[in-house]
């Protein structure tokens, strides 16, 4: 029995446009998000959700529908993140306010009071600059964990990874997050 991504891929590439909108429909969110994650701004973020989009039009042929899409189309997205960051020389300081205050809204808070919302605003600001200044394989488990909410198993299936090198990658990750945070832990 196929799921509703096989048979979307089946019609797909039998050249059936309303399928291939449906794919991007359930994907297009979930990809801008983990994008935003990896290259922390608005505008890169869903130009390459956008790219990677085009990529899988353009190759749909090509794929397997008996495999999982989700993980192809993580791979394409990922290596089109890691490629524009390598472009951008940017690895550390290329955090904006928007990642913020796309993190804040999406969380759905109430209005705050002033004092209240500008520490938290700092807060997650030297959070999101940490996260930046982690190795890419440490920075893809924390969005990928932590904002997409996967599991370690689909994290392992998606990165083609053992679920203990997740899990291992993932407490490195937050061990360097505390050690670089303590200042505003304590």
């Amino acid at each position: 029995m196929m799921d509703e991504d096989q048979e979307l891929i089946l019609q797909s590439q039998k050249g059936k446009m309303k399928a291939f909108q449906k794919l991007v429909e359930k994907y297009k969110k979930p990809a801008f998000f983990i994008s935003l994650g990896l290259v922390g701004n608005r505008d890169d973020a869903y130009d390459l959700s956008q790219e990677a989009f085009i990529r899988i039009y353009t190759n749909i042929k090509k794929f397997n529908p008996q495999l999982k899409f989700f993980n192809w189309f993580y791979t394409i997205l990922s290596n089109l993140c890691k490629n524009h960051l390598r472009k951008m020389e940017v690895r550390k300081n290329y955090i904006k306010n928007d990642v913020v205050n796309a993190e804040m809204n999406h969380s759905g808070q109430r209005a705050l009071s002033p004092d209240v919302l500008v520490e938290k605003n700092e807060i997650n600001l030297r959070l999101w600059e940490e996260i930046t200044k982690l190795p890419y394989e440490f920075k893809e488990i924390i969005v990928l964990k932590h904002f997409q909410g996967f599991s370690y198993k689909k994290i392992s299936e998606m990165l083609n990874i053992p679920m203990g090198s997740v899990m291992s990658r993932l407490y490195h990750a937050r061990k360097k997050l505390k050690d670089n945070l303590k200042d505003i832990l304590n």
